[in-house]
């Protein structure tokens, strides 16, 4: 019997298979072999009891991806969600979240929420930095479900990793497209609600048979990590077409004269907030102490 691994704890896994949860644990041979089961792994299982939905993990199937943080398995893309206001979103931890993900070769989604509350058309500008990037920007509002069709469609028949700063309504989106099944997750969306998001095991939720969520606690800072300070430029797309008139080979684009980048960015061809971005990471780079 095949099924996805929805949920892990300790030693436990909860698995997904024709519509039904089977809590199973996992054979001796995964031990021997030093191989451990993710979350979101696809699996063959063997039922003990179907009364009481017990199994055992037989076989772990091929994995087409493995996150490192979260420890996760089979996710397709990854999607960050942030307020256009009411927070007003950290640019700079946005790019440091795309940078990462781009590090773990996962396609990521932007996503501004509560454009019902753009008064001061501020989703322009943040859609004008962020197209060039090579990363879909949306625009949605758990309010009144602006953006939620286009959405859905960029979610179908994908594991989608999801996360966001505290405040931007990523619990209120998760329950818009979970739709009834939010309520099957048990207290993880009540928890989001109040603040207090502890879960302190993976877990994917389930949008229809082919297409889950994976929900990442909040976070309010993110170090970039592996990372040099000479390679950060590839993680900029579109500074690409402009590094060939730089004077200098391996310009790094910040204090050179004649830099290709830097008359870009004056012109109005990169993003100000995207290169005011790389260079205050690139200064934390520059600066961090090799041991």
């Amino acid at each position: 019997m095949h099924g996805k691994i929805v949920k892990g704890i300790a030693g436990f896994y909860y698995v997904n298979a024709d519509g039904i949860t089977y809590e199973c644990k996992a054979k001796g041979v995964f031990r021997k072999d030093n191989r451990k089961p993710l979350v979101g792994d696809d699996v063959e299982l063997e039922v003990l009891d179907e009364t009481k939905m017990l199994g055992n993990v037989t076989k772990l199937l091929p994995r087409k991806s493995e996150l490192i943080r979260p420890a996760v398995a089979n996710v397709d893309q990854a999607m960050v969600i942030f307020a256009v206001t009411s927070p007003a979103p950290n640019l700079n931890l946005l790019d440091r979240f795309l940078i990462m993900m781009e590090q773990q070769k996962l396609p990521c989604l932007i996503c501004f929420n509560k454009v019902d509350l753009d008064e001061g058309n501020l989703l322009e500008g943040y859609r004008k930095a962020y197209e060039a990037c090579g990363s879909p920007v949306l625009a949605v509002s758990a309010k009144d479900g602006r953006g939620m069709d286009e959405l859905r469609e960029l979610l179908m028949g994908k594991t989608t990793t999801v996360a966001g700063p505290s405040g931007v309504g990523k619990s209120s989106l998760i329950n818009l497209l979970l739709g009834e099944t939010a309520m099957e997750t048990g207290s993880l969306s009540r928890k989001i609600d109040r603040g207090k998001h502890t879960t302190r095991h993976s877990q994917l939720m389930q949008m229809d048979d082919q297409s889950y969520i994976f929900d990442t606690p909040g976070f309010s800072s993110l170090e970039v990590m592996h990372l040099e300070k000479e390679e950060l430029a590839a993680y900029y797309e579109e500074f690409g077409a402009y590094e060939k008139e730089c004077r200098f080979g391996g310009c790094s684009h910040v204090t050179e004269p004649s830099c290709g980048v830097k008359q870009a960015v004056a012109e109005g061809k990169i993003s100000r907030i995207r290169y005011e971005n790389y260079c205050q990471l690139y200064g934390e780079l520059k600066a961090r102490k090799k041991y």
